[in-house]
């Protein structure tokens, strides 16, 4: 004797096509769908090449990159450039302003604006290569 709760080999069969239906639908649905509804920064790399480490590495490992290079740096003595921060700016200044600050587009400020993370770097380093930031700067014995 059946039971009023139980189903049937058909019933199982009908509920099976009907939840493939449904996740057939609703994965063609999602494929169409941005992957996230939440717009993200709209900044790319700039420089031609490859950056000194991953993509998905830098986003979440940049911070401790430059902390450990001043680090080594300022206390050691010990210079190199793969992971300095004048390196970074070179390869990710605009190519219009040639600053990694300034707008939601620039490198550097576009990430931080995003992610509602101050960006101190630059109270007191360059935001421009040294060829740009020379450039820019007042000739010597000039007005200041």
């Amino acid at each position: 004797m059946r039971g009023a709760g139980t189903f049937t080999g058909r019933a199982w069969r009908v509920a099976a096509k009907a939840a493939l239906v449904v996740a057939l639908a609703g994965s063609a649905l999602a494929a169409d769908a941005p992957s996230t509804r939440v717009p993200l920064p709209g900044v790319t790399a700039p420089a031609e090449g490859t950056c000194v480490e991953d993509t998905e590495f830098m986003r979440r490992n940049h911070m401790r990159l430059l902390v450990h290079q001043r680090d080594r740096t300022v206390h050691e003595g010990i210079r190199t450039e793969k992971h300095s921060l004048a390196n970074c700016v070179s390869c990710h200044a605009g190519s219009k302003t040639g600053r990694v600050t300034g707008s939601k587009d620039a490198f550097c400020e576009g990430c931080h604006r995003y992610a509602a993370v101050k960006l101190d770097c630059f109270e007191c380093h360059a935001d421009r290569p040294a060829a740009t930031a020379s450039a820019a700067a007042p000739p010597a014995g000039g007005p200041k």
